[in-house]
């Protein structure tokens, strides 16, 4: 086993002969939670799987602060998982964070990407001057606060907000447990990198065709952010806002985010 395969909990699935599908979490989860998408996959496609590092089942070790202090330390790690598998092409999901990381990985690469499936993504979470990202700092700053006076509990609140539900749901429950499995100190590290990044100047030049894919009701995502990265993104592109709630609607409703993804997975934007 490589290096990048063990550091990632790398893992392919299905022998399908449609082509390669990458399924990327985003903060706070990990592989797991394309539980309820991975069984409509492995018949047609093969499946990448792997958990971003510092995600909980990952070795804390591996964690590199100064590496992953911007997000282009990750898309090198996506990089590196294609060359590893030898994935000429592939379809890649990327929910939340990993939609972007996605991207970024793509501008390098584009040839490695024939479509970008942008699940709850968002290129800046803090608002700015005509941009509305649904933060403020003051708030960011009390949320990171949360994070570093007592984690357990920001956990047990930050995931009933995040999921939308209260904490008896299973969504919620599987949630709490992958953030709860992350080292503190990394959480608060990614959590940083993450709301703190903007890409917006980097979203023209991601000529791959963008399938983007949103909640209703989404307390990190603005719906209005799906139409900013639609009107700025460099290549063709495509919105669908799903009556689903939450940030992490694949989790909480499968129902109605499944069909919808594998609608996208399975045909092309009509030019």
């Amino acid at each position: 086993m490589g290096i990048v395969e063990e550091a990632h909990n790398l893992r392919v699935v299905g022998e399908g002969k449609r082509g390669v599908i990458v399924l990327a979490h985003g903060f706070g989860t990990d592989q797991s939670v394309w539980k309820h998408l991975v069984p409509h996959l492995v018949a047609d496609y093969r499946v990448v799987l792997f958990d971003t590092m510092g995600a909980g089942p990952t070795n804390p070790d591996y964690f590199d602060f100064n590496r992953y202090a911007t997000l282009e330390g990750y898309a090198l790690d996506l990089l590196a998982i294609l060359q590893e598998l030898g994935v000429q092409s592939c379809i890649y999901v990327g929910h939340s964070v990993s939609a972007v990381i996605g991207a970024l990985a793509s501008i390098s690469r584009p040839d490695l990407f024939t479509k970008l499936v942008l699940l709850s993504a968002s290129p800046r979470y803090l608002n700015d001057v005509d941009y509305y990202g649904g933060f403020e700092q003051d708030e960011l700053d009390e949320l990171f606060e949360a994070m570093r006076s007592n984690y357990k509990a920001w956990c047990s609140g930050f995931a009933p907000l995040c999921v939308g539900g209260d904490m008896e749901s299973v969504a919620v429950q599987e949630f709490s447990r992958t953030l709860f499995n992350i080292r503190p100190d990394i959480a608060l590290s990614v959590a940083q990198t993450i709301f703190q990044s903007d890409v917006r100047s980097l979203l023209p030049h991601v000529s791959v065709p963008c399938h983007i894919v949103q909640s209703t009701k989404d307390l990190a995502v603005p719906v209005v952010v799906s139409e900013y990265l639609h009107k700025n993104l460099g290549g063709d592109s495509i919105v669908e806002v799903m009556p689903s709630e939450g940030h992490l609607p694949q989790l909480s409703s499968p129902d109605i985010v499944i069909p919808v993804l594998l609608r996208h997975i399975q045909h092309d934007i009509a030019i």
